[in-house]
């Protein structure tokens, strides 16, 4: 029953966030003057006490003579019977109002984050005061930006841009009048038209820009937590986690910052020079402003976090110090100690995070409990120790271990503070403290109830924990940890005491060699134990999972647990006292750490090894399966035959087994989210009897050539590390062709650009630089280039010198040119392009569109990166609005015997002007043969209505989901063509 209640709150409350977040709910306070925050948390404080106390109420049958009668003992039962009854309808009613507390505290914690978030895009002037560390700093030569949490007041939108300067006049003038008036509320001008919600938590983020001045944005590495500075900033709403189908990797941003309480994002425009709290005016205001706040426990703890905080940032600073002076190899083993030591990874850069991933060790880089209990262990021995030689008085009135447990207590949530009190580190030190009361109580309650408990006390603290994937990975492991435990020290036991009892003296060195190897084949079972359990879980949070996490952790648990952390804990505690034996010990932890990536990077470049990643959606089905064949094991010993294991085992191998041959049975083109609007990529899936799928992947750039427009952001390295990470949930390790549909300048030395293209040579480089390093990783047979690749050999050539893939396979680029078709062997599909004309010197015409001919009908679906499986058909009746004559084409499909989906890449109308001189006519007798014609391409292509109409499209649909003007002018005119059929004059 302890079981059933508990997941049933962890169900409900994560059911009533997820229903929550989908429906429009009611934006007023009604509920929350109703329930009352307060009244709530109170109701599950007593509610779970009486229901534990009634749980431990249960009178039992004692009968003291049994020469008593039957009749004696009947009537017994018949009085309790009802007494019975009465207490399990109390602890339903309790277990039923605990659920319905629970779910009403998810549900008004949502609506308490309802009404604070920001619902439009604006920009304003504000008060920013920083909270915490910043996830990133700000470093023009290495691209990277700063990423912090803060707390905005004093918000007036913004009339006009503001400069440094003036921003800093503003902060004169607000400490001026604050220091007149003693008031937190005054506004620096009165007529301006303050925001309707004062406060406000929110992301701040800037990045390197070349077009301005970023001297003032270097200035952001300077604050540190606590300060207040003015900004001006343009605020943005948080991202629905709908939009997390266009995120090409699946991350839901917006269950992340909303699991960190985050109710908008700004990008930062301009800051102020001077810091409001810098000045002895402002220490005076403060000061004031203290005195007169009730000093409650809130206000004391957060005073106490905020001077934690800047302790780690001061650290992070000593860190940071001559960065720029060092390799990239010396700052990352930094950056990593710094990481082990305070959980600050803001130094850690992209590259080394991907190593860790794929070497399967990244939950190293967080503070886990393991850091938070080692230190703990070894204060709380200096402390007994301290205490046995100089205060062993102090024993007659407390306990040893009462001694100890406090000692570890202090250190833990100091310690768990100091490290940004993560799910892990709280969970060490909570459960420290749960364990230590049920001890001092005398209360028979296992280690794993009371881990529970904590789950559930830590999800109605924060309901918003249970979006976090820390937590279900910590919580989950250590259960898995605690129950190896239990059946392990059973057998090992078992095998000690044989040991011990079979061999004799002579034998001592056997016997010895034999407890080291028990051991090292306890602690491979361990590590399999957890890779295999965690496994499911890895995948259905994560979409992924390394398979080198089996054997590296092998040696990275034992080489981070038993030296890396230590030494680092004790150089932290050596930088308080002397600071100098602290840089000495981390020299030598950031040596260490410097050749463990080393050995890491070898390791994951062999060739043999490169497929270290398992791409398998998972969803409820497959999880299910998962703890069914696990369960027989998770239970107690003789309760299930472990034989019942064999079946659900089957069927999820089949079922892995399954979605890693990429079973296709109909034609699929997946529309793969590249992170850029114009940007594109497609993956058409063809199934073929006796064979492999056809896979074809086409990428193109759809810019126009006659807009001007952002430059794109993405890279070539993002790009194909997406692709990559895309096709391996499809399962597809080999392509038939990579078809670039837009053409590259930087490819042609047979045509003499103006200064216009020169400026764009290095945007149009980044396809074809995604194609060599997509060669580099998947197998390809064909590459077809639109325009002209005169300098594509070349090109490859040095992408190979400079990554140092001289293995490479080298790949011919094949000209995508108008008349250039592709056949399957059974004839079943016709890649043909339909534009493209590379010998008129002129770029403008260069772009191909691709036409697939097939027999079936190929189904159109955009990718979901998040949960592939779930991936939805794009023009779905509830947006018709790219439809043309829908009716038309519903008969068609259903009498479909030949069909043509055109992909369209076009960035300037001259394309289709040349096809209409050129092509229009025999375009005219292919397009009888087809029943159905669907055209797929951006909502900014060039083409018009009158190309459309000759190319007999039923169907029109866009990458980006926007509607297409041409398609839209002739929906109309065949909207009035029925009309006037329908209703013809008189």
């Amino acid at each position: 029953m302890y079981w059933l209640i508990g997941s049933l709150i962890i169900i409900v409350m994560m059911g009533v966030l997820a229903v929550a977040d989908n429906v429009i709910m009611p934006t007023d306070l009604s509920l929350l003057e109703t329930v009352g925050t307060s009244n709530l948390s109170l109701a599950l404080t007593i509610f779970p006490t009486i229901l534990l106390a009634s749980a431990q109420f249960n009178i039992p049958s004692i009968d003291s003579h049994n020469a008593d009668s039957n009749t004696s003992n009947n009537t017994s039962r018949h009085i309790k019977l009802p007494f019975r009854i009465i207490r399990y309808l109390v602890l339903a009613l309790l277990a039923t109002a605990l659920v319905i507390g629970s779910a009403m505290q998810a549900l008004v914690t949502h609506q308490q984050a309802e009404t604070t978030e920001i619902t439009a895009p604006i920009r304003v002037q504000a008060l920013v005061r920083i909270e915490g560390l910043s996830d990133s700093v700000y470093d023009a030569t290495t691209d990277s930006g700063y990423r912090q949490v803060a707390v905005i007041t004093n918000i007036t939108p913004l009339v006009a841009e503001l400069t440094p300067q003036e921003l800093a006049t503003k902060t004169s003038d607000y400490l001026h009048a604050n220091k007149n008036s003693l008031s937190r509320n005054y506004d620096v001008n009165p007529n301006e038209v303050s925001i309707e919600v004062s406060e406000h938590r929110i992301l701040l983020n800037a990045y390197p820009r070349k077009s301005v001045n970023d001297s003032q944005f270097a200035f952001l590495n300077d604050l540190q937590p606590g300060d207040e500075i003015f900004m001006s900033l343009a605020l943005a709403p948080l991202a629905t986690s709908e939009q997390a189908v266009n995120n090409p990797t699946g991350f839901d941003s917006y269950r992340w910052l909303r699991g960190r309480h985050i109710d908008g994002v700004a990008n930062i425009l301009a800051v102020s020079p001077t810091l409001v709290n810098s000045s002895e005016i402002s220490n005076e205001i403060s000061n004031e402003k203290y005195s007169k706040q009730s000093l409650d426990s809130d206000s004391y703890l957060q005073r106490f976090r905020t001077h934690i905080d800047q302790g780690r940032w001061r650290l992070r600073q000593h860190f940071y110090q001559d960065w720029s002076a060092q390799t990239t190899a010396e700052q990352q083993a930094k950056a990593v100690t710094l990481s082990l030591l305070t959980g600050d990874r803001s130094l850690i850069n992209r590259d080394t995070k991907d190593l860790y991933q794929l070497a399967g060790i990244s939950h190293l880089l967080a503070i886990s409990g393991t850091h938070v209990l080692f230190l703990a262990i070894v204060l709380a021995g200096i402390a007994v120790l301290l205490f046995d030689r100089n205060y062993s008085a102090i024993y007659r009135r407390i306990p040893r271990w009462q001694v100890r447990w406090w000692v570890m207590i202090g250190a833990a949530f100091i310690y768990a503070l100091f490290t940004g009190f993560d799910v892990p580190a709280a969970r060490t030190a909570w459960m420290l403290l749960a364990i230590g009361f049920v001890r001092l109580i005398l209360l028979p309650i296992s280690t794993m109830r009371v881990l529970l408990a904590l789950a559930i006390l830590m999800a109605w603290r924060d309901p918003y924990v249970l979006w976090q994937a820390g937590y279900w990975l910590s919580f989950i492991a250590v259960a898995l940890l605690l129950k190896y435990d239990d059946t392990s020290y059973e057998h090992q036991t078992t095998a000690t005491t044989n040991l011990y009892n079979d061999k004799p003296r002579t034998h001592i060195n056997n016997a010895l060699s034999n407890r080291v190897w028990q051991m090292a084949k306890r602690v491979f079972k361990l590590q399999f134990w957890l890779f295999l359990t965690l496994l499911p879980v890895t995948l259905l949070l994560f979409g992924k999972a390394s398979l080198w996490g089996l054997f590296i952790n092998l040696f990275a648990i034992g080489l981070f647990g038993w030296v890396i952390v230590p030494l680092n804990l004790l150089a932290g505690l050596c930088y308080l006292l002397m600071p100098s034996i602290a840089d000495i010990l981390w020299v030598i932890i950031s040596t260490i750490v410097g050749h463990l990536h080393d050995l890491m990077s070898w390791l994951t470049s062999l060739p043999a090894l490169s497929d270290a990643w398992l791409y398998t959606p998972v969803n409820i089905a497959i999880l299910s399966m998962a703890l069914l064949s696990a369960l027989p094991w998770l239970l107690p010993r003789g309760l299930l035959s472990r034989w019942l294991m064999l079946p659900p085992l089957t069927l999820l191998m089949m079922t892995v087994y399954a979605n890693q041959q990429s079973l296709v049975t109909v034609p699929t083109l997946y529309i793969l989210p590249t992170g850029d609007s114009y940007i594109t990529a497609a993956l058409l899936q063809y199934p073929t009897v006796n064979e492999d799928n056809t896979n074809w992947l086409f990428l193109a750039d759809h810019r126009p050539a006659s807009t001007r427009t952002m430059p794109s952001s993405l890279t070539a390295d993002k790009l194909s590390e997406n692709l990559e990470q895309q096709l391996g949930s499809l399962s597809i390790n080999k392509l038939e062709s990579i078809v670039v549909q837009r053409s590259s300048i930087g490819l042609t030395d047979t045509l003499i650009p103006d200064n216009k293209s020169i400026a764009n040579t290095e945007n149009s480089e980044l396809l074809p630089m995604t194609v060599a390093q997509l060669n580099d990783r998947l197998a390809i047979s064909q590459y077809w280039q639109a325009g002209r690749s005169d300098r594509w050999s070349a090109f490859q050539q040095a992408y190979k010198t400079v990554r140092q893939s001289e293995d490479t396979p080298t790949i011919s680029a094949q000209r995508c040119e108008q008349g250039k078709i592709w056949q399957s062997t059974n004839d079943e599909l016709s890649v043909q392009v339909i534009t493209g004309w590379t010998k008129i010197g002129d770029t403008s015409v260069w772009d191909c569109t691709i036409a697939l001919d097939t027999n079936l009908l190929i189904l159109v679906l955009r990718y979901n990166a998040a949960d592939p499986l779930n991936s939805l058909p794009v023009n779905s009746p509830d947006n018709p609005q790219a439809q043309i004559t829908i009716n038309q084409l519903t008969s068609k499909q259903s009498a479909s015997s030949q069909s043509r989906l055109i992909l369209d890449t076009d960035t300037h109308q001259r394309v289709w002007q040349m096809w209409s001189l050129l092509c229009s006519a025999e375009s005219n007798n292919e397009n009888m043969l087809f029943k159905n014609t669907r055209w797929l391409g951006h909502s900014a292509s060039q083409i018009t209505g009158d190309i459309i109409s000759r190319q007999r499209v039923d169907e029109v649909i866009t990458y980006d989901n926007k509607p297409l003007d041409a398609a839209l002018s002739l929906n109309n005119i065949d909207s009035f063509s029925n009309a006037e059929t329908t209703n013809p004059q008189k």
